[in-house]
């Protein structure tokens, strides 16, 4: 194990932490995180884990800047509009942070490229970043059936919410909503609104469950539903619970293959 001088400055409010140490950082510059969607949530998630040190981060998007990106999704800017968000992101963290491995993918996530996507580098940990049913029920049931850990998340208008899948040790996404509701049934971000700074207060707690998951601290939120609400400053958590017969991670699952439930993925 060996850091450049700059590498100890850079990380040294990690290192002096007794829980993170040398050790630690060694092993986050080791790591490689998967964030689906650099918009709300993955902006933040993705500067934060840069910061952190995350040796190789993935960044997955297939559409461009746009100016009303700019109200929340931190890790572009003005110059950027009409930009593929990949690219934005990927010079922003090296500018941030030149040690990250930054591994762009601009494409529309779907069944059919999801699982290489993840194996390409054989990501430690997914985060997903996106704001609608059918992408969520992909990203959980492609991480279940790879044994992969990932953070959910959500927000619109003045409320988040967050949680962790762990694969053996707590529900996954389906326990708890079971299959995407008809279409146009629940707004997105679009068409509701949303206040921007919801994706830097969720999505930094997904970057924070990452870290947490890759060093081993403390508890995760497996097992529970993160709730916040901006507008009364209250979390709440509930408690969630492993379902026998859930088609994806039950007793017998009825999901063993990859389904899309809409044509594309789009992110907050």
């Amino acid at each position: 194990m060996g850091f450049s001088n700059e590498q100890l400055e850079r990380y040294s409010r990690h290192i002096i932490l007794k829980e993170v140490g040398a050790q630690g950082q060694q092993k986050l510059l080791e790591s490689k995180v998967l964030i689906i969607g650099t918009g709300g949530l993955g902006a933040p998630a993705a500067l934060y884990l840069a910061a952190a040190g995350i040796g190789t981060i993935g960044l997955v998007d297939y559409d461009c800047v746009e100016l009303s990106n700019l109200q929340r999704q931190i890790i572009h800017d003005t110059a950027d509009v009409g930009k593929p968000k990949v690219r934005s992101g990927k010079e922003s963290i090296n500018k941030m942070n030149p040690d990250v491995e930054v591994v762009t993918y601009q494409e529309w996530v779907n069944s059919g490229n999801i699982r290489d996507i993840i194996r390409d580098r054989d990501y430690d940990f997914i985060i997903d970043g996106t704001d609608n049913f059918p992408a969520k029920f992909l990203i959980n049931d492609a991480c279940v059936l790879m044994g992969k850990p990932f953070s959910h998340a959500g927000i619109i208008q003045f409320r988040g919410q967050t949680m962790t899948f762990v694969p053996g040790q707590g529900p996954c996404y389906r326990c708890v909503f079971v299959a995407p509701p008809p279409p146009d049934a629940v707004p997105t971000c679009k068409e509701a609104g949303v206040l921007g700074v919801m994706g830097g207060i969720i999505g930094t707690i997904q970057a924070t469950e990452a870290v947490k998951y890759l060093l081993k601290l403390g508890e995760l939120l497996t097992g529970r539903l993160l709730v916040f609400d901006a507008l009364t400053m209250e979390f709440r958590k509930v408690k969630l619970a492993s379902r026998q017969n859930c088609p994806v991670c039950g007793e017998n699952p009825s999901i063993t293959e990859l389904i899309d439930h809409d044509v594309h993925v789009c992110n907050t």
